[in-house]
């Protein structure tokens, strides 16, 4: 009355769990959401593409209590060890601030060239 089961700490299916993390189907870069945060970190916003971002934080900017926007895009998904899904990851791709000079002009005018 013998059943064959794998041993403790491999996961189902026999695999034994090698430590090293598969490498990501798709690379880092805008697949998905975008990510702003400012406030010091304090606050944190998901929107869906990169003019939501920039009319964001042309709109928000003169309110918030700092000038400095990080943008985070969504990259490829977290894989376990084991292959499963762990979730969501997010890239820094850019540091928006307001306090340079021409900045938000910037923004404006990237805004008025996706519009075209």
């Amino acid at each position: 009355m013998s059943s064959a089961s794998p041993p403790l700490g491999d996961p189902p299916g026999g695999a034994p769990l090698t430590g090293r993390l598969p490498a990501s189907p798709s690379p880092p870069g805008p697949l998905g959401e975008w990510q702003v945060r400012f406030d010091g970190g304090r606050q944190q916003r998901y929107l869906p593409d990169r003019t939501a971002v920039l009319r964001y934080v042309l709109a928000v900017g003169p309110y918030a209590a700092s000038p400095r926007f990080e943008v985070f895009a969504e990259a490829g998904p977290v894989r376990l060890a084991d292959g499963s899904d762990g979730g969501r990851q997010f890239t820094l791709v850019e540091v928006i601030d307001l306090s340079r000079p021409g900045e938000a002009d910037r923004l404006r005018g990237e805004l008025g060239d996706e519009q075209c």
